[in-house]
């Protein structure tokens, strides 16, 4: 049988060979990095169940703002760890509260740094859920206006971008409305459009004490069996004035950010999320894999299915990663 004249492993015989013919990049600028903000000064307390990860006052959020742009990481999306909750989820839209500091702070400071802030009430209820509560159920309706203010509060404390993570319908045009009518049309809006109820998302809700007291969010989060209700989903948000959609959890869900970015025009985020993240780090601690490779590797996985940006805990190891092999 004669040798076959074409022969694949020509374009993989050396490093800038494969460079140059390489489909798929990932580079810093393609990370967001989450953090968890707190009130008071100098506080800086690690999470157990996410090493390296760390609830901080405002002035370490400044360091960490500065540290991201010195690594090429052209933002950072804050989650609030407040003074105090109530059934109403009120320090969620508090001005005097961490997120909203923050952000004044991080664009005083920081001006070309992009401050997305989380949108959602489960940080600031009292009972852990996304909405106001009523003889068990979550209200969808008359939480909207508490998530429009939340959002609001944001953008007058100096965010660039509002991400509404909560799941209530109709989230998206109520927020948009607010904004709008206050003179923030320039403000965009990244919808969680397509956020499952995952058992991925433990540490997170460890780190932000955002556990739900009773129940469990999946009769508003989506059912990690469906596909087709994510593509609704975004058709909805993006009908209400979503700016960018985001897939959540994104390890576990590559199939649904390939469906969502083959059907829309918009940028398309996916949030590599806290479970994910202790994973590769807990066999990375016991030299089961190499946390470099593995965790790059991930990361193009999650930009070669069809996300053009990433939020994920891994941000500046792997931005410095990334300068490292340029």
């Amino acid at each position: 049988m004669e040798f076959p004249i074409v022969r694949p492993r020509r374009l993989r015989v050396s490093d800038a060979m494969r460079r140059l013919v390489r489909e798929t990049d990932l580079l810093p600028r393609d990370l967001i990095y989450p953090l968890f903000v707190t009130n008071g000064k100098n506080v800086k307390k690690p999470i157990a169940s996410m090493p390296g990860v760390y609830q901080m006052s405002v002035d370490n959020v400044l360091k960490e703002g500065e540290e991201c742009l010195k690594l090429g990481i052209p933002g950072v999306i804050l989650f609030g760890i407040p003074a105090y909750k109530d059934e109403k989820g009120s320090s969620g839209y508090d001005p005097d509260e961490a997120v909203q500091k923050a952000c004044a702070a991080l664009k005083k400071e920081f001006p070309t740094l992009i401050v997305i802030t989380d949108v959602c009430l489960c940080e600031y209820t009292s009972h852990g859920h996304c909405g106001l509560i009523e003889d068990g159920d979550v209200l969808n309706d008359p939480t909207l206006d508490l998530l429009a203010r939340t959002a609001l509060s944001h953008a007058r404390a100096g965010a660039d971008i509002v991400a509404p993570s909560d799941m209530m319908d109709g989230r998206v045009g109520a927020i948009r409305s607010a904004l709008d009518g206050h003179g923030f049309e320039k403000i965009p809006v990244m919808s969680y459009a397509v956020k499952y109820a995952s058992a991925f998302y433990g540490p997170f809700r460890d780190a932000a004490g955002s556990t739900p007291q009773f129940g469990d969010r999946r009769s508003y989060q989506m059912d990690p069996g469906n596909v087709r209700e994510a593509l609704k989903e975004i058709e909805q948000d993006l009908a209400e004035g979503a700016d960018m959609l985001m897939v959540k959890p994104a390890l576990s869900y590559m199939d649904v950010i390939r469906a969502v970015k083959e059907v829309t025009n918009v940028p398309v985020a996916a949030y590599n999320v806290s479970g994910e993240y202790s994973m590769i780090k807990a066999a990375a601690q016991n030299d089961w894999v190499d946390e470099k490779r593995v965790t790059l590797e991930m990361l193009l996985s999650m930009k070669r299915a069809g996300a053009d940006m990433i939020l994920t805990y891994f941000a500046k190891d792997a931005a410095a990663w990334l300068k490292e092999d340029m």
